[in-house]
């Protein structure tokens, strides 16, 4: 059974000193918005700060980006702003929004909302309401149901929004059947604010979550991977994971990720992989300099998915995974590319996954100076990124091999840094160019070309850099063994990739 909603409140609720003090300061931070309440008051209009920029500077996150809600109509809208703000957008107008930018502030302006929707699409018929208490109650947490009126500064709280900010809590301002069936995102919407905000949800909340997961299903591949990329930039992204996970929302999203709770690590040192792949998560993050990074979190996330397909139980009860890492790859694909990611990120994650368990050849230093090209050749520009993945992917109880993994990668880049030195690691190519081998062996363009030059580009990776005679000597030697005379003439082979 629903839970009944909760009340409206018979007058606007005062926040504590504390509390106003945070709003009124957000908005010495940005005198725009007193100028255009002014406006609209003087045009016979009411104007309320609304949403997340209440909630942000409640919690002490100030924003230049201000949203407002208003009973002025879209037009009326338009008209105030125009000549006030020096750029005005209607890109949301079908939806009630006019943007605007004034003295860098941009400000959202929406018209009162009381929505309606079909229960099949997420998109709702819009209607425009006629009272702020109205349009409050159709967003989707008590979070982000407050109001500040302006000019005046009255607060506006009739769904307890402030009271769930201090408990840190989650919840609907109606019942939150209702709430999640107008609009399925608002599933994973609690999530990401989970992981941004640190908040836990409701009970009533939770509940609705786990029996409404599967209606994730109606909203569109780019909304999901929207909300799940914020979720996964949040302060708190094990957290959102989590409750993704125990609700049932990743078996929409990301069914690979719960997969995981039911095998083993091959170590033994966590009770399955999916605890594993969030510490590894967790210990990315916390190897991140530049702030939060997207590919590095999904790659940590990720780098374990391969081996629900791969396990094996070998002699003695030990549990093995080989491959994975390529399974896991093509798995990675897959998932990101059905969730609509760019390219380049499905790609980056990708090879983080195909690469993360490489180091683990390395020994005590056995890697050859050849191999280590390779390991730096193949990482490219994710190498950074693989160092910090490689090392997060350390998690055993065991401090005395804990420190040892960590001295022996510490030894790879010290061996990566010296080489880098002695030669042009970012740009691992033939000592020869394209242009060169087709003089040198007398042929023209062609896919002879190109695998000569990979042949060059093997040996390059080999033996490190050969002076312009030892080059040369050496594609001769190849040519020799290839039965490719002055002429040209050899085995067809597939196009290649010559630098010319």
């Amino acid at each position: 059974m629903p839970v009944p909603a909760q009340a409206p409140s018979t007058a606007p609720s005062t926040p504590t000193g504390a509390d106003h003090t945070a709003v009124v300061e957000m908005l010495r931070y940005s005198p725009v918005a007193d100028d255009l309440a002014e406006r609209f008051a003087a045009a016979g209009h009411r104007l309320y700060l609304v949403g997340g920029s209440v909630r942000d500077a409640l919690l002490g996150r100030l924003s230049p980006d201000l949203d407002f809600t208003t009973d002025a109509r879209p037009e009326e809208i338009q008209a105030l702003v125009s000549g006030w703000a020096e750029a005005v957008w209607d890109t949301g107008i079908a939806f009630g929004t006019v943007g605007a930018v004034r003295r860098g502030v941009t400000c959202e302006i929406t018209t009162f909302r009381a929505d309606a929707y079909d229960g099949v699409s997420r998109n709702p018929v819009v209607a425009f309401g006629d009272s702020v208490e109205g349009d409050l109650v159709r967003r989707d947490f008590t979070a982000n149901a407050m109001a500040l009126s302006l000019p005046d500064r009255t607060f506006v709280d009739p769904y307890g929004g402030l009271a769930a900010l201090a408990r840190g809590v989650l919840d609907t301002p109606t019942d939150p059947e209702t709430s999640f069936g107008d609009d399925p995102l608002r599933l994973l919407r609690g999530a990401r604010f989970v992981s941004q905000l640190g908040f836990e949800v409701a009970p009533r909340v939770r509940v609705a979550m786990e029996a409404m997961a599967p209606q994730l299903g109606r909203i569109t591949a780019e909304r999901v991977q929207a909300e799940l990329s914020k979720l996964l930039l949040g302060a708190h992204p094990r957290r959102g994971i989590e409750l993704m996970v125990d609700t049932g929302l990743a078996d929409v999203v990301l069914p690979e990720v719960p997969a995981m709770r039911l095998e083993i690590d091959e170590h033994a040192q966590h009770k399955d992989v999916y605890e594993h792949s969030l510490t590894v998560m967790e210990q990315a993050i916390g190897r991140e300099t530049d702030g939060p990074d997207l590919v590095l979190r999904l790659a940590a996330l990720l780098h374990d998915i391969g081996k629900p397909a791969t396990r094996k139980v070998e002699p003695g009860t030990r549990v093995s995974f080989h491959h994975h890492e390529v399974v896991g790859a093509k798995m990675t694909r897959k998932r990101l590319r059905e969730l609509r990611y760019p390219k380049q990120v499905v790609e980056d994650v990708a090879q983080l996954v195909f690469l993360h368990l490489r180091f683990h050849g390395y020994g005590k230093g056995e890697w050859t100076d050849s191999a280590v090209r390779r390991y730096v050749t193949d990482a490219g520009p994710l190498l950074d990124r693989l160092h910090k993945l490689v090392r997060s992917d350390s998690t055993t109880r065991n401090k005395r091999r804990a420190a040892a993994l960590q001295r022996s990668y510490d030894d790879l880049e010290e061996r990566i840094a010296r080489i880098a030195q002695e030669e042009d690691l970012a740009r691992v190519r033939p000592d020869l160019d394209g242009n060169a081998i087709m003089e040198l062996l007398g042929i023209p363009p062609g896919p002879l070309v190109g695998r000569a030059w990979r042949h060059l580009k093997e040996v390059r990776l080999e033996r490190g850099p050969l002076d312009d005679e030892e080059a040369r000597a050496e594609l001769r030697r190849w040519a020799a063994d290839e039965g490719i005379g002055a002429e040209g003439i050899g085995a067809p082979g597939d196009e290649g990739e010559p630098e010319h």
